[in-house]
């Protein structure tokens, strides 16, 4: 499958749970819009042309673009507070859970780059009340990545000081993908994911490296003597 299939493939299962149809291309547009020009430097009539309908049928679906926002930013913080739940309640050691949520987090960041941006750049563009809600759902899931990582600091598997600030700098070297991932670089999402997961974990000095965070290359036998 080549690069473009996948990311429409991609994009395909990211809004499978917004219906119907016509409320799921206005969504795939208003990120691409979004993404391109920015949130305020995009109208509802650029939205709706590049979904292929008129404007008036945008409001039929969303009456505001800020809705069209709040849809996006809950679907996409809705995925990584379940990526770090997933993570937090698995079982296995810290040193394991960690890994597995920033390959996971990181690789969603990377393979959603345009989403990814959207939600995370253009969070003061919600009203009030959406961005409440949707601040909500960012506490929760740091709220779980404090948790595993708590978990290593307490069981003397991270060497850890702060808690709470190694925290945020997991996650901000996670989100940051969003900003500089591009499909036509030289890495996947599944490298970035491994690259991160093994570059955390230095972070935290934890014991040892979980041979799934990053595979580390044969060493050369020597066939000269």
């Amino acid at each position: 499958m080549g690069a473009a299939a996948q990311r429409a493939e991609a994009e395909n299962e990211e809004w499978a749970g917004v219906t119907p149809d016509a409320a799921r291309r206005l969504v795939g547009a208003a990120v691409a819009a979004f993404a391109e020009r920015g949130y305020h430097a995009t109208t509802t009539r650029d939205i709706a042309g590049r979904a292929g309908m008129s404007p008036a049928a945008l409001y039929i679906h969303y009456k505001t673009k800020e809705e069209l926002l709040y849809r996006i930013s809950g679907i996409g913080h809705e995925k990584a507070l379940r990526i770090m739940g997933a993570a937090a309640e698995a079982e296995g050691s810290a040193t394991e859970r960690l890994a597995d949520a920033v390959r996971t987090f990181a690789r969603w960041h990377a393979e959603h780059h345009t989403t990814a941006r959207v939600i995370q750049y253009e969070l003061q563009a919600l009203g009030a009340d959406h961005y409440a809600q949707v601040t909500d759902l960012r506490r929760r899931t740091d709220r779980l990545l404090r948790g595993i990582i708590q978990d290593g600091a307490d069981s003397g598997e991270f060497r850890v000081d702060d808690v709470p600030g190694t925290t945020l700098a997991v996650l901000s070297l996670c989100v940051d993908v969003a900003r500089w991932f591009s499909a036509d670089g030289p890495r996947t999402p599944d490298e970035v994911g491994a690259l991160y997961a093994d570059l955390v974990l230095r972070m935290v000095g934890a014991r040892a490296t979980p041979a799934s965070a990053a595979e580390e290359p044969a060493p050369a036998t020597d066939k000269t003597g």
